[in-house]
């Protein structure tokens, strides 16, 4: 069902284009086998249970009453094709609390019905069974009639669902500030992220976790929802049916056609060539044998693996961790995905986690990598007995029946090869892209191959040894002219620029740290100079072009912890509201210099300049590396 209305200046709630491909595509759970069904019973009776060969359960969001829209993220409401002053009416209100329905005929009992997604997980490295969305509930897909994107809208917060388990279907205020914040902070960095709308106060709505906290909902938007838990469940139930269906469904509507994936690799039986694809080309045009071929399911793998390989990339480059980097938190798309206790890294330190819950730091920063990846074998192993039929994948027999048992050999064979071959190819688009970033933050137009043992790891290194905010780094060195860093007393007196209020730790002498980074200083200056010469020097004008695009990489804002606790503080205890949309500017507009008293989109911003200062300045003592639970 699709209802397609717009204008080019954006759509009414009631006119943007919507669809339901998913539950259209796929089957529901049989105790509601039609909208109508789920829609008919009552409310308090949809309780949690096991739900099997199904991949989602029809189920609207809870009532709520007097609900208060606290903020609206005017990029999300420009991205998703809402026009401008629609977020006013209070058609928005109720339904970005979940009150008002879009698509559904109450009288008829027909038309798009939300959901809500069955899938399991593996949680911090052990099988959790059946999770799903607990207390997300999907509304309707859009896709903006201008730029052609396409995204799911989903409520989190909205009540009880099948997949509830053992919770209350809500969200607290504190976490969904947080969830709220960084989806826009994320997607203004150029990091793949899902994305938040809006966040409503639910004033009626008490909520226990480790204390009474109140309610509220964020409507969020993803180019899809599905994760590697998806997949995961169906493995673990044998459904083999429902892990193709899923799959096709995948590559046809989520990434728009098998012929989008990359390119089919050689031969996995060969030695391999460089696993970056080349061309894409359509499924008939694979050559080869049918017993060795690489089919569409292994290109879809390496499609979800290189998409998550840069992910983790940009969040390794710009400090960022999500605590909980379960197989369920983790995006087929290649999104961050699903916010608890994630953190901007302050103080630099690779073993740091913002999860007090992860004794292990099974997900710090040093592991997201290799997390991700071992998220992915997993999903390969749900896709392995597709992946590893090669060109029986399509054969009647196979379909129906599965592997032979004289063929299961060679079958988990190639498949196996499959996810090596893949796990090759996921290391070096990581590689790829990590180095990408970080060249662009360090200043430099070009990569050398030297550039990551000379430059890369040493300033890390430094920045570890001294104790040195991670993100501060890089925009106080955007700001560094090459003529200060010249000679070796000016490395040594621009090298405190880096260092806290208080000075370098303990531990380490003044002097000592001081000649630290100006060594780290020397090199880079040598490294700029040379990409950014023009005959034998670097311009005053050319020394400022690289400031000016380094400043457009190294962002002066990102939300901290100690940021995000502030606001919440003051939003929940004291009752202020203003404070969201400020912090929201700065999330979305992250490269600026400064905010108050700027235009943006031919306006006068009007923020508050002594609050912005301290919010990008030195971060205090006791907020720094802050952790936090996974109850929200």
């Amino acid at each position: 069902m699709t209802a397609n209305h717009s204008t080019a200046a954006g759509a009414t709630l009631q006119d943007l284009p919507k669809s339901w491909h998913f539950t259209e595509s796929l089957p529901p759970d049989s105790v509601f086998p039609t909208p109508a069904d789920s829609h008919k019973t009552p409310r308090d009776q949809i309780l949690p249970r096991q739900v099997r060969h199904a991949l989602f359960t029809w189920v609207r969001p809870e009532r709520q009453k007097d609900p208060e829209l606290l903020a609206v993220s005017p990029a999300a409401l420009r991205d998703i094709g809402i026009k401008a002053g629609e977020d006013k009416t209070d058609d928005f209100r109720q339904f970005v609390a979940g009150n008002k329905l879009y698509g559904w005929d109450e009288e008829k009992l027909e038309g798009g019905y939300p959901w809500a997604q069955c899938y399991g997980g593996f949680q911090f490295g052990q099988w959790a069974g059946q999770l799903g969305d607990g207390r997300a509930i999907s509304l309707f897909e859009s896709r903006n009639p201008d730029t052609g994107k396409k995204y799911e809208l989903q409520l989190k917060g909205a009540g009880l669902t099948p997949y509830s388990r053992f919770a209350d279907g809500k969200a607290v205020l504190r976490s969904s500030i947080r969830e709220f914040v960084v989806s826009e902070a994320l997607n203004a960095l150029r990091i793949p992220s899902t994305r938040a709308l809006s966040l409503t106060l639910l004033p009626h709505s008490k909520v226990l976790r480790e204390s009474i906290e109140p309610g509220a909902v964020v409507l969020r938007f993803a180019e899809s929802w599905l994760r590697l838990g998806n997949f995961d469940i169906l493995r673990a139930r044998g459904d083999r049916d429902l892990i193709r269906k899923l799959a096709t469904y995948t590559a046809e509507h989520v990434f728009g056609g098998w012929e989008n994936l990359p390119a089919r690799l050689e031969d996995p039986e060969r030695p391999q060539q460089s696993p970056v694809p080349g061309r894409r080309v359509p499924e008939k045009e694979l050559q080869g044998p049918a017993e060795t071929a690489e089919n569409r399911f292994a290109r879809l793998y390496r499609e979800i693996a290189r998409r998550n390989a840069k992910t983790v990339a940009a969040w390794q480059a710009y400090g960022f961790m999500n605590g909980v980097l379960n197989t369920d938190n983790t995006s087929v798309y290649g999104l961050s995905i699903d916010f608890g206790p994630f953190a901007f890294m302050d103080n630099f330190d690779p073993s740091y986690t913002p999860n007090h819950d992860d004794y292990t730091l099974r997900y710090s920063y040093r592991n997201q990598p290799t997390i991700i990846w071992w998220n992915l074998v997993r999903f390969g192993e749900a896709l392995g007995e597709l992946m590893g039929a090669a060109g029986l994948a399509d054969d009647a027999t196979f379909i129906s029946e599965g592997v032979k048992e004289d063929q299961q050999e060679e079958v988990i064979s190639r498949a196996e090869k499959l996810i090596m071959q893949t796990g090759d190819e996921f290391k070096e688009v990581f590689l790829g892209e990590y180095k990408r970033l970080m060249t662009l933050r360090l200043g430099l137009r070009e990569l050398k191959p030297t550039d990551f043992n000379e430059l890369f790891s040493p300033a890390l290194d430094t920045l570890e040894a001294l104790e040195l905010d991670f993100n501060h780094f890089f925009r106080r060195l955007s700001n560094v002219k090459l003529a200060e860093v010249s000679s070796p007393e000016g490395r040594r007196e621009k090298a405190a620029v880096f260092f806290h209020a208080e000075g370098p730790p303990g531990t380490v002498g003044e002097d000592e740290a001081r000649d630290r980074v100006a060594k780290w200083l020397e090199k880079w200056h040598a490294r700029v100079v040379e990409d950014w010469k023009d005959g034998e020097r670097v311009s005053e004008e050319r020394d400022q072009e690289r400031i000016e695009a380094m400043k457009r990489v190294n962002p002066n804002f990102v939300p901290r912890s100690w940021v995000l606790d502030e606001v919440i503080r003051r939003v929940e205890k004291e009752g202020e509201r203003d404070v969201l949309n400020r912090i929201m500017h700065m999330a979305l507009n992250p490269f600026e210099d400064e905010w108050h008293g700027k235009i943006f989109d031919g306006v006068v911003y009007k923020g508050d300049a002594e609050e912005e200062q301290r919010w990008v300045g030195e971060v205090p003592r006791p907020g720094r590396l802050m952790q936090c639970s996974c109850s929200s």
